[in-house]
């Protein structure tokens, strides 16, 4: 059973910093993970991603340059430190994991359950 499990979330003002962890468990290997975001009425938007090995990364233009994605590969983590938080940045942030299963082929998809972050102006 691979689970995600994410915290971190919580009220600041605008300007000030979050960081969010996410905790993979399970007999599995991380190929990657992502961090979206999502607000009420509106689709999920990506945020940023990175690979489990190489540590490559990818951000969504709203995050360069104050967002940075990291992982623990001892303690199965990522994070999404978020730096000059803005207003708009208020959302459900997710954790989406790409994992390889022991035992099964192929890679997986999992989501966490989800961590509000709002950001007061």
């Amino acid at each position: 059973q691979v689970q995600l499990v994410e915290s971190g979330g919580g009220l600041v003002q605008a300007g000030g910093s979050l960081r969010l962890s996410c905790v993979v468990s399970g007999r599995t290997s991380i190929y990657a993970m992502g961090w979206f975001r999502q607000t009420p009425g509106k689709e999920r938007e990506f945020v940023t991603y990175i690979t489990w090995s190489g540590g490559d990364t990818w951000y969504a233009d709203s995050a360069k340059g104050r967002f940075t994605i990291a992982r623990d590969h001892a303690k199965n983590t990522g994070y999404l430190q978020m730096n000059s938080l803005k207003p708009e940045d208020t959302a459900v942030y997710y954790c989406d994991a790409v994992v390889e299963v022991l035992g099964q082929p192929g890679r997986y998809a999992y989501w966490g359950q989800g961590t509000q972050v709002t950001v007061s102006s």
